[in-house]
């Protein structure tokens, strides 16, 4: 180093990149807030990521020059093996990132978040057996609380994202897992940890007495099974909040980590998604009409059996590509409602398609998106703007339910418990006071579905069989890929 710059004027240097770097990702998430700012704010994020690890690897340089025990050639070697670590991540994350069908991205997503949830345990063992770590009074007594509580939340994250990219990934079922007096078994594990937590505090000088493991071990095993029991005991009809609410553990899990490390900018970066993931959760419940703590408790997903009160509705009526055809050639307004189904059938570049010739007619198209429609929040918004659909005319729930009664035709594509009208008619229903997108009130509804079954709530939906209600059988890429064509004669 030059007489410039030395290890010391670093510190300066490293703090200025972490400031800037925690604007980037506070401009990153406002960015992220809107359809037409979000790639701008993706861009924030991303420099804000590169600034990060440029101050870490300069972080990794100085405290390996200053290490009493190393030479410059240590700051080589920590450079090397953090470029190589990086490298491999860097790699594979590519790799993920270019290969993934967006059906599969909310079991990566959970899949991200357990990796966060591992790296706060590992960072909190570390920090305990790391021999500088204060051993006696009140430094101590902090510094064990801060070990304890990010590797709790670590350990709940971790299992708890496992299992819900099991039940995302179709590899577990979606059904919740109700263990006998399952609520009582989580308070018994949390007073546990409590109880556990004292026990790991009462010990001085810990570094070398290895008989405090105990305690952390005991609480470490807690902390895994409460987060398997509490994702499992979730539905699938209550995934969507199950992710985010995950997010905001991740992120807490990292700045509980970025207090260990004595990291600045892992605590801002973990506070901002700690935050901002469970003020999505909360809205996320509000609009499901549910409490968050119910949600946590259990859900009420199921794995498509038919659940609450079983009515006959009468027959249900179907229709043809050929016939959709011919409704929306003579409309003069058009609702697209999507659900996770279209993810399923990748059929958002059709619907696009669909959506231009439609305008390119003078037909008013737009689309009702409800909060929870597919299983990631935004996972609709994230599909049609990859499709090309314009920002402009995709609308959320609260937005279009007011206009409906005045639209011509709403196609229902893929969706289900999201446009189901026991949520508002059925007190008895295990989706009542859930607001949905009420397309019933549409003159014609046209609904996209390959078969007659329940939603993944598990709940029959009167919709299919009202009198304005149509139903079109078949993989939604295929059908509206026929419609289409018939348009086009």
């Amino acid at each position: 180093m030059s007489d410039f710059l030395t290890w010391d004027h670093l510190d300066g240097l490293i703090a200025g990149l972490y400031i800037v770097a925690g604007v980037l990702f506070i401009a990153a998430l406002a960015g992220l807030s809107k359809h037409e700012s979000a790639k701008s704010g993706n861009i924030a994020g991303m420099a804000g990521m590169g600034l990060a690890l440029v101050a870490t690897l300069l972080k990794a340089s100085q405290n390996a020059e200053l290490d009493p025990y190393d030479d410059l050639r240590g700051v080589g070697v920590t450079l090397l093996i953090v470029l190589l670590t990086m490298s491999v991540g860097g790699s594979i994350g590519a790799w993920r990132a270019r290969t993934v069908e967006m059906t599969g991205m909310p079991e990566l997503v959970a899949m991200l978040h357990s990796f966060v949830g591992l790296a706060a345990v590992l960072v909190g063992y570390n920090s305990f057996l790391d021999p500088n770590a204060p051993t006696v009074g009140a430094e101590a007594t902090i510094h064990d609380v801060e070990v304890f509580i990010g590797v709790f939340i670590g350990a709940v994250t971790f299992t708890g994202s496992i299992v819900a990219n099991l039940k995302l990934s179709g590899r577990m079922k979606s059904s919740p897992v109700v263990l006998p007096h399952r609520h009582l078994l989580n308070l018994c594990v949390i007073l546990g940890s409590v109880a556990l937590l004292f026990w790991f505090t009462s010990f001085d000088g810990y570094a070398a007495d290895h008989a405090a493991l105990i305690p952390l071990l005991g609480m470490t095993a807690l902390a895994l099974f409460l987060g398997f029991h509490l994702v499992a005991a979730i539905g699938g009809g209550d995934m969507p909040v199950v992710v985010s609410m995950l997010n905001s553990y991740s992120g807490w899990a990292a700045a509980a980590a970025g207090f260990l490390l004595d990291n600045d900018l892992l605590i801002i970066t973990g506070s901002l998604v700690g935050s901002s993931g469970a003020i999505l959760s909360y809205i996320m419940c509000k609009a499901m009409n549910r409490s968050f703590i119910s949600v946590i408790a259990g859900g009420f997903g199921s794995d498509g059996a038919v659940s609450g009160e079983v009515r006959d509705y009468g027959e249900h009526r179907e229709i043809q590509a050929d016939g959709a055809g011919d409704l929306l050639a003579n409309a003069s307004s058009v609702v697209i409602t999507p659900g996770y189904g279209m993810a399923v059938a990748q059929a958002q570049y059709p619907v696009a398609e669909l959506t231009a010739k439609l305008r390119a007619r003078g037909i008013d198209v737009r689309f009702g998106i409800h909060p929870v429609a597919g299983r990631l929040p935004g996972h609709m918004n994230v599909l049609l703007a990859e499709a090309k659909v314009p920002y402009d005319i995709v609308l959320e729930m609260d937005e279009i339910n007011d206009d409906l009664a005045d639209v011509d035709v709403v196609l229902v594509i893929g969706a289900n418990d999201t446009v189901n009208p026991a949520a508002l008619d059925e007190p008895g229903s295990p989706i009542a006071g859930m607001p949905v997108i009420e397309v019933w009130k549409a003159h014609d509804v046209i609904v996209f579905k390959r078969s007659m079954a329940t939603g993944y709530a598990g709940v029959q939906n009167p919709l299919f069989f009202k009198d304005n209600t149509q139903m079109l059988f078949g993989d939604a890429k295929d059908k509206v890929e026929e419609i289409i064509r018939n348009l086009s004669t």
